[in-house]
């Protein structure tokens, strides 16, 4: 924050300038203003040398800059002595070194007795009386300000010089001034520099991720078409060994780089001006608290902390009907906390509190704490308010705590096929997008060479994927996301058999489609309530009377139901945990669940279908 100009008055001379005339005043006041908001150094310091002389009677006068330690100084502004403007000379010379070798004030009734002086002896000011003051800043003298009379015969009194010491501390307050807005534009354009290589550098590499996921499809066709014996396949191995070498080089290379969402800002910067963005924005008190020594901390993890701050605190706002909402950041030995906290309305219901349910925002929140290797524990009382706390470990070597999760994109239509790898790319930096593909024939070639994490379907791959599932050509299970609008029965039940996690739609945000992919990602389901409700519906049909429980698995289902965590039930059961690990298994595979949200969603289904009979 730069130094506004005060009217500061060297304590040896305040009671000289008590009595100061009113036009003295006036000069000294409008110096004020000028000073005001200007940055440049050079103009500074010709209104600061001006408003002195003119005061003064004078027409001539110098300030220069002292680099004491260096042993050298800098003529920054000159006016009408004529004494080699811009110049530097050392501080052993002229009434610069004096002032410096003296650390005080030097009145001379010549400039002549200046040893090793830098002006013309032929000039008027030679022979003229001249005052020479230190600049002072923290202890250092960093420049001197000089005064000269007009010629022979002036006499400059105490009361001068004790002037043109208060002009020498609008003079300092000018130099770091313009000193720290140098600093801040400096540090603004690396930032933005950075930001920009960051981004080039990401999007480089995503893009030539994708060719090379594409030159090495087309490589393995051009192997399978090449007769066996042809010299041709020798260079067709070498290129493709030379593309896999590329690839995984260009993700080594890539990797440290971190996301761009926090725009050159720390964590504590970005949340900041997100408090500050909400408290202006809506009617509730959000406050910030900040405790701990900081950490450095890789670039991944400052994002993925404050998207799960920033998720939160959307939830407050459009949720809780909260009047208050406290945000902590809090850094200790072996990680970092943040902590949200609300005076709203709480959960009504178990299943949201456990993270089961098909809440995106929670879902997305434990998604990326569990990227991070951390944990999210939500807390809520119904009527009291929520408390969101989300620990992560600090990363040994600054770098996020694993790599990122490879997707592969699938769909029929170009359009919806690059608008999708598009906002991957832009709206999740946990996510690399490895290829797009329009065919299941080139689908299945690429799940087979780019290995991917998981795959983004859209509804005319779909179906056509869950029948090769069927015959087996996929011997790995990966986790799907299936972009269908309005999907019907027939589709749903083919996403069910798919492996789908998550759904998109024609309308989904850009934060909706990286909270799907994410929480995908992790193993989670996140289905909105009328694509959850069809899904167990038709699971629930086809499984009908088929499905045999055991009474001990009934009795861990029901207690599912309730919301109990797996530590619970073994205690209200009377059994370990991995009991309870293995019953919740065998219920998986025999309903075909996958996983207990969709469990439970089946017993309220078969409930709800039985009551209808």
């Amino acid at each position: 924050m730069p130094y506004m100009p005060q009217l500061p008055t060297p304590s040896n001379t305040q009671n000289q300038h008590s009595h100061t005339p009113p036009s003295q005043l006036d000069r000294i006041t409008d110096l004020a203003g000028d000073l005001a908001g200007q940055f440049e150094l050079v103009p500074l310091l010709e209104r600061v040398l001006g408003h002195a002389a003119a005061l003064l009677g004078c027409e001539s006068g110098s300030i220069s800059i002292v680099h004491e330690a260096e042993g050298y100084y800098r003529k920054e502004v000159d006016q009408g002595v004529g004494c080699r403007e811009g110049q530097t000379f050392p501080l052993t010379e002229g009434l610069t070194g004096q002032i410096v070798k003296t650390r005080g004030t030097v009145v001379l009734d010549r400039y002549a007795s200046v040893k090793v002086g830098h002006i013309d002896p032929v000039d008027p000011r030679w022979a003229s009386a001249v005052i020479g003051v230190p600049i002072n800043w923290a202890g250092t003298i960093i420049g001197t300000f000089a005064i000269f009379s007009d010629g022979p015969g002036r006499v400059f009194s105490p009361s001068d010089a004790s002037l043109v010491e208060l002009f020498a501390n609008h003079a300092a307050i000018a130099i770091m001034n313009s000193r720290l807005h140098q600093s801040a534009a400096a540090k603004e354009r690396e930032a933005a520099v950075a930001g920009e290589r960051e981004r080039a550098v990401q999007e480089v590499h995503e893009t030539i991720g994708r060719s090379l996921g594409s030159l090495l499809l087309h490589l393995d066709r051009a192997d399978k078409a090449t007769p066996g014996g042809s010299p041709s396949i020798q260079h067709i191995d070498a290129a493709r060994v030379l593309a896999h070498e590329t690839l995984f080089e260009t993700r080594r290379t890539v990797r440290g780089f971190g996301p761009s969402s926090l725009a050159g800002r720390t964590l504590e910067e970005a949340l900041r001006q997100e408090v500050d963005r909400i408290n202006a924005s809506y009617p509730i008190d959000v406050t910030l608290l900040v405790t701990g020594d900081p950490h450095d901390l890789a670039p991944a993890v400052a994002h993925q902390l404050f998207m799960i701050v920033q998720e939160a605190i959307a939830n407050v706002v459009v949720h809780a009907d909260a009047r208050t909402c406290r945000v902590g950041i809090f850094y200790d030995a072996t990680g970092i906390a943040a902590v949200i906290e609300d005076n709203g309305r709480g959960f009504e219901d178990q299943e949201t509190m456990s993270l089961t349910g098909s809440r995106v925002g929670l879902h997305g929140m434990a998604a990326r704490a569990h990227f991070l290797r951390g944990e999210l524990h939500v807390d809520s009382t119904p009527g009291w308010g929520t408390s969101v706390r989300a620990e992560v470990p600090y990363s040994s070597s600054g770098d996020a705590s694993r790599e990122r999760w490879k997707v592969l994109v699938a769909c029929a239509q170009p359009l919806l096929r690059a608008g999708l790898v598009r906002l991957l790319e832009t709206s999740e930096p946990s996510v690399q997008v490895l290829g797009e593909v329009g065919t299941l024939e080139d689908l299945t070639e690429s799940v087979s060479l780019l290995q991917p994490d998981m795959l983004v379907l859209d509804q005319h791959l779909l179906a056509e994927y869950a029948h090769a599932r069927t015959q087996e050509i996929y011997t790995v299970e990966r986790p799907v996301v299936a972009v269908v609008d309005r999907p019907t029965d027939e589709q749903l039940a083919a996403a069910a058999l798919s492996g789908v996690r998550g759904f998109l739609s024609i309308s989904s945000t850009p934060t909706e489609v990286a909270r799907v992919v994410v929480a995908a990602a992790r193993g989670d389901a996140l289905l909105d309530g009328a694509m959850f409700t069809r899904l167990t519906e038709t699971r629930a049909s086809d499984a009908g009377e088929a499905i045999q429980l055991t009474a001990r698995e009934l009795e861990v289902r029901d207690l599912l139901a309730e919301g109990l965590a797996d530590k619970q039930i073994a205690t209200r059961l009377a059994i370990s945990v991995k009991t309870v690990e293995k019953h919740v298994s065998a219920m998986l595979r025999k309903t075909g669940a996958r996983n207990r949200t969709m469990l439970v969603g089946l017993q309220h289904q078969g409930k709800a279908i039985a009551n209808s009979r």
